[in-house]
Order: C-alpha cells, then sequence, then structure tokens
C-alpha cells in the first residue's frame, strides 16, 4: 500500500468536515429569518430561495453520506493492512498516524520511549518502501 492510499481516510474526513461546514450555512440561510421580507410587491423574477436551498441541503445530505461509507470502506482497508504487519510498534505507529489522523509529532508522544517525530516518520516510511 502507498502512502497515498494510506492517506485517504484523513483526506475523506477533511473532505466530510468541508462539506458539514458548507452544510450548517446552506441550513443557516434557508431559515425563514434569514430571509428579507419587506411586504413590498415583487416582479416577475421572484425565485423560491427556500426551494433552492432545500435541494442544495438533500444533495449535499446525500454526498455526506456517501463519503461517509466510503469511510467505512477506507478503515476497514486500512485496519486490515495494519494487522498484518508483524512488529508492534509499527502498528502502533500506522494506527495512530492513518487510522486516528494523528501528525507525526503527537504520534511519537503517544509511542513514547525517546521516540522524534522523524525517527517515527522514518520507520513507518521505510515499511512502506519495503514491502
Amino acid at each position: 500500500m502507498t502512502l497515498k492510499e494510506l492517506s485517504q481516510l484523513y483526506y475523506l474526513n477533511r473532505e466530510i468536515e468541508m462539506d458539514q461546514r458548507r452544510l450548517r450555512e446552506l441550513e443557516a440561510r434557508a431559515l425563514p429569518g434569514a430571509q428579507v421580507i419587506t411586504g413590498m410587491p415583487h416582479g416577475s423574477g421572484v425565485a423560491d430561495i427556500v426551494g433552492r436551498y432545500a435541494a442544495e441541503i438533500a444533495d449535499l445530505r446525500g454526498i455526506i453520506e456517501a463519503k461517509h461509507q466510503q469511510c467505512l470502506y477506507e478503515r476497514s482497508r486500512l485496519e486490515r493492512y495494519i494487522a498484518d504487519i508483524d512488529d508492534s510498534l509499527l502498528r502502533q505507529i500506522f494506527t495512530y498516524r492513518f487510522v486516528n489522523g494523528l501528525p507525526w509529532l503527537q504520534v511519537a508522544a503517544c509511542i513514547g520511549g525517546n521516540n522524534t517525530a522523524d525517527s517515527v516518520r522514518v520507520a513507518c516510511n521505510r515499511y512502506i518502501e519495503k514491502h
């Protein structure tokens, strides 16, 4: 498995966070108080803003759900790959980094034993290159 493949879960999670922020923005805009009602007659270009936002919200919810399903698949695939690693230390490094999404400095802190961010990163990269 390549470094890019190992990192897919991390990037999927970031995409989901981005989509959820967008969903919250759309839901806030679709609230009745978010629209300006002046009581004045409108011309022929009246748009159904709430209806348009409702369609966008439904689409975005579907996209988020699909990405959640993809995350479950990627996590399962990662966990199977990590379980096949013979070395316990490397399994921990891979789990902290690629399943939990921790930066190298935090991976080293969780591992302990005077490991540095560089030492755990190099161990990971060597394993990937070797296999």
